[in-house]
């Protein structure tokens, strides 16, 4: 299957928000209340919060498309973007999302592989990133990829408060 993966620029804002929103439904409408997922949209998917994360230069988004579709994308932070470790010898796989259509393609090996050869040339000493206790299914797939738990967060979802796994590979 051909594919490419680029950095987005703001060009892609209106594309890669509405891809975005759509995979993350995709992702969490089961197993969570719809109310909780749509307060979560219009908090974090908004126009402004991703212009804001597209302009941060200690963000980058990662671009997956599929014979010239958006198939998925990967955010990674470096520090002060990251949300818990704050470690400027890690990079933070803060989203990796794709379009329910492309899951089970392999496109997910291949799009966090890119996020851990960019943090080995940014010359980090590990990738980490948070995942739902509950998505057992993207638990499998980091183990798979070399990612082990190492500890845990609470993670305000709506009137929930949930749990996430720190995830890392060192290298």
């Amino acid at each position: 299957m051909p594919y490419l993966i680029r950095k987005a620029n703001f060009a892609d804002l209106s594309s890669l928000l509405e891809m975005a929103r759509i995979s993350f439904i995709q992702a969490f409408t089961d197993g969570n209340k719809i109310e909780n997922v749509n307060a979560y949209l219009e908090e974090a998917f908004t126009e402004e919060q991703f212009a804001e994360e597209l302009e941060n230069p200690a963000s980058v988004f990662f671009l997956l498309e599929v014979d010239g579709d958006l198939a998925g994308y990967a955010k990674v932070n470096f520090v002060p973007a990251q949300t818990d470790l704050h470690d400027n010898s890690s990079l933070e796989v803060a989203r990796l999302y794709f379009l329910e259509k492309y899951v089970g393609l392999g496109l997910g090996k291949i799009l966090l592989t890119h996020t851990i050869n960019f943090a080995r040339l940014n010359r980090k000493k590990y990738l980490w990133l948070g995942v739902w206790e509950k998505n057992i299914r993207a638990i499998k797939f980091y183990e798979k990829n070399g990612l082990n738990v190492f500890s845990s967060h609470p993670f305000p979802f709506g009137d929930e408060l949930q749990t996430d796994f720190l995830m890392r590979i060192n290298f």
